[in-house]
């Protein structure tokens, strides 16, 4: 049984956002097992004889989860983490809360909420991230110029990657009293 990556990514988002500890699913060509809580998260799939096919779930939603038979990447190919993505100074980085899709736009067709070059205002929403079918919408969080969007529309991010880059306006100082 072949599954694809969309099929990996839902039954990732499923067994994220339930109670359930361990989902294991075992057909005649692939073992697929996801695992959280006390052992720390994890997935496991590979066809049966190539237990080297080995992801954590950060690194599957890192790493898109694919590029193997069996839709999952080895570890070796999954080396970055989100959280360790490097921010250059005098940015703000507005990072993703929660594992989910990213959506530049409120409906497919509609302009961005934001441009490279847009103004934003801290209460400004700034894209939309769809989890188990539920639209949350991020604000900018920061007054400032968009600087980079660094997260490509409608792909799977994970939590604490960078979605965009904010560059700071300087505060405006009024005058003092003393």
């Amino acid at each position: 049984m072949q599954l694809s990556v969309e099929q990996i990514l839902e039954i990732l988002r499923l067994v994220d956002a339930s109670q359930c500890e361990e989902f294991r699913l075992e057909t005649a060509d692939l073992k697929l097992i996801v695992r959280k809580g006390s052992a720390g998260p994890g997935v496991e799939a590979s066809p049966e004889s190539d237990p080297a096919h080995t992801v954590s779930m950060t690194e599957a939603a890192d790493s898109g989860v694919g590029g193997s038979a069996a839709g999952v990447v080895p570890r070796a190919s999954a080396s970055r983490s989100a959280s360790a993505e490097v921010v250059p100074e005098g940015l703000v980085a507005i990072r993703s809360p929660m594992v989910g899709t990213f959506y530049r736009a409120p409906a497919p067709g509609a302009s961005p909420f934001v441009e490279v070059g847009s103004h934003v205002k801290e209460n400004d929403t700034v894209c939309i991230l769809e989890v188990m079918k539920l639209m949350n919408s991020l604000q900018a969080g920061v007054r400032g110029r968009v600087a980079r969007v660094c997260a490509e529309n409608a792909t799977l991010v994970s939590q604490g990657q960078v979605l965009l880059l904010i560059e700071p306006e300087e505060a405006e100082c009024g005058p003092t009293r003393s």
